[in-house]
């Protein structure tokens, strides 16, 4: 009985330093340097919480490496097929716009209870939600709102991320949760997809789930769910050009898909398609139409002559092109929505009308 005990005992210690890899060359790292590492995850060093677990600030090697660890709740139903989903989905991918995982722990805590986490290279500019949106207290959370072409380039690191998921990879990846929480920006608010927990590998010779991954039932978040998955269709690269669109159009009206003022009959994509026909000012969050200065100063940069009006127009001109993006990827139909490679191609072209590339 005792020689029993010492044998589960030796494989429980064995058990704490059990690394989960994602790929070649990650490093290895225990339970115990991700308790050290974010304060016994603390609330301090909490900065973010989502439907399967909490992400904690830590800092490794002595404070030289600050990361991002992402700590499933196993009580949660399906966290474990998350934590299988995102291993699977970032094993054999690489993007500049995809949030890198250095390393992922399968381990048990100091008390013998599964402890499952994922390590992500840490992302200085928080995530997007926290840009467009204020708190409940009214106060905005980052210093200013992001200017026009902070958010076309956003827009267009995004898009470039989906269509690489969709057509480039060798299996092609649904991400199903696209939204401003799970959209990272770095120092230079280069944004960064992340958040795969939910992913669908698809064959693309089948369109077939190929594992664990299409076992998990939810389908995306509230607000952004493509209608035909409420009833019951398969997950496809339309459900997440309809989640792309509706991105697309909060980013630049700041109003969630959730907003109280949505109702009946009414959401944030009708809302937006009544307006392309009298121009798309009247629902563009204000911060986004330029003061004089700079009109000035933007002018002068894109060497664009003439008045501030025609500036102004041009920011018009815009507006209208990415609202109309927006609206025509998140149609009911999935077969009306555009492709994400079309999408990419039609947002270069906006970011290059604003700044005026080839209108001399």
């Amino acid at each position: 009985m005792i020689l029993f005990f010492v044998i589960c005992l030796r494989r429980k210690e064995r058990k704490e330093f059990t690394t989960f890899f994602i790929g070649d060359g990650h490093f290895k790292i225990s339970y115990a340097q991700l308790l050290k590492a974010t304060n016994g995850f603390s609330s301090t060093n909490l900065i973010g919480v989502g439907s399967y677990g909490s992400v904690y600030e830590g800092v490794l090697n002595h404070g030289e490496i600050i990361v991002a660890v992402k700590v499933l709740n196993i009580e949660q139903r399906c966290a474990s097929k998350s934590f299988l989903a995102e291993c699977e989905a970032l094993r054999n991918i690489r993007h500049r716009n995809l949030v890198k995982i250095l390393t992922s722990c399968s381990s048990v805590d100091f008390e013998g209870n599964d402890f499952k986490a994922l390590v992500y290279e840490f992302m200085p500019g928080g995530n997007l939600d926290r840009w467009l949106h204020p708190h409940a207290n009214g106060i905005q959370d980052l210093q200013r709102p992001l200017k026009l072409i902070k958010r076309l380039n956003i827009a267009i690191d995004i898009a470039t991320t989906l269509d690489y998921l969709h057509h480039h990879c060798h299996m092609q990846i649904i991400h199903c949760d696209i939204k401003p929480s799970n959209i990272l920006l770095d120092d230079d608010l280069t944004a960064h997809l992340g958040d795969f927990g939910i992913s669908r590998i698809l064959s693309k010779v089948t369109g077939r789930t190929q594992n664990q991954t299409g076992s998990i039932g939810i389908k995306g978040s509230i607000g952004y769910i493509a209608p035909e998955y409420g009833a019951g269709a398969d997950v496809s690269t339309h459900g997440d050009v309809y989640s792309y669109g509706i991105l697309l159009l909060e980013m630049f009206t700041r109003k969630r898909p959730t907003d109280e003022m949505f109702k009946d009959n009414l959401n944030l994509h009708c809302w937006a398609e009544m307006t392309l026909h009298d121009g798309v000012v009247a629902i563009i969050d204000p911060t986004l139409m330029p003061m004089e200065e700079e009109e000035e100063a933007v002018a002068t940069i894109a060497n664009i002559s003439g008045s501030r009006t025609c500036m102004r127009d041009r920011v018009q001109e815009c507006l209208n092109l990415v609202i109309r993006i927006g609206v025509t990827c998140s149609a009911d139909s999935p077969w009306d929505r555009m492709d994400m490679k079309d999408v990419v191609k039609e947002l270069h072209l906006i970011r290059d009308i604003y700044l005026g590339v080839g209108s001399q």
